[in-house]
């Protein structure tokens, strides 16, 4: 089982830059794109609805903004739209396409530029009711991926230069321990980490160049019960399709199983 997630920064511009082109080439059997800012029905071009896949979109309320999408090669048997977060629904983060035993979720996570600013207790709010959740779920008799842009790193070796952020909103103490509790308390696994523990890979560049302040903020994060079955992990940098680059994940998973 092959998941291709990606954050576009506007869906048309990463197609005009070849996305498309690239992940119809790489066998997924799920590809999942935040940050689509466009509306479903804007997407008329057959590019956005290629064959062999049963696309899904969730739409944030306000025009060309967030958005989040997840193509699957298998019919799923439902498509949850949103979190049931009250103050967040409405601004098209999440999606999830249910099967017999798994689920795969798509999550665009707030992002706050400053730390102290009403964006970033939203950030901090919409966080704590996440935990919650994924908390909840975690009981259930099914695996769970869920792809997207958390909009914070994990740990020191997934930023460049950290002494240069300390104290940015993503960055910060808090939002560390957010992701250990995560991985710890909750049981969750960062796929790519059991795969890659190198300290130079990174999925965004806020300033768009490659060669400086990298930043490791898109994960899939699942279940414990797949940690035995990653096989390969790779964040693709040959193309720049936006500030964020693809991360690509193999499990040895059949659907049915």
């Amino acid at each position: 089982m092959r998941i291709i997630s990606f954050c576009a920064d506007g869906i048309r511009e990463a197609a005009e830059k070849g996305f498309y082109d690239w992940v119809l080439d790489q066998d997924a059997d799920f590809i999942c794109i935040q940050n689509l800012k466009a509306q479903e029905y804007d997407l008329r071009e057959n590019i956005f609805f290629p064959a062999g896949y049963n696309p899904y979109f969730f739409d944030a309320v306000e025009q060309n903004s967030n958005g989040v999408a997840i193509y699957c090669r298998e019919l799923p048997k439902a498509i949850m739209t949103g979190l049931g977060f009250v103050d967040f629904d409405m601004e098209g983060r999440y999606i999830q396409a249910d099967f017999q035993n798994i689920s795969i979720g798509c999550l665009l996570a707030p992002s706050a530029y400053k730390a102290d600013s009403h964006d970033a207790d939203r950030k901090k709010h919409f966080m704590e009711l996440l935990q919650n959740h994924l908390s909840k779920v975690r009981n259930k008799r099914r695996e769970f991926v869920i792809c997207g842009n958390w909009n914070m790193i994990h740990t020191e070796a997934d930023i460049q230069d950290p002494q240069a952020n300390q104290g940015v909103s993503g960055t910060l103490p808090e939002e560390q321990q957010w992701m250990d509790q995560l991985f710890t308390n909750l049981g969750y696994v960062d796929a790519f980490r059991e795969i890659n523990t190198d300290s130079d890979e990174f999925t965004w560049w806020p300033d768009g160049d490659r060669s400086r302040d990298g930043w490791r903020v898109d994960y899939q994060v699942v279940s414990s019960g797949l940690k035995p079955v990653i096989e390969y992990g790779a964040i693709y940098k040959n193309q720049a399709f936006a500030s964020h680059a693809p991360v690509i994940m193999d499990y040895d998973y059949e659907m049915g199983g």
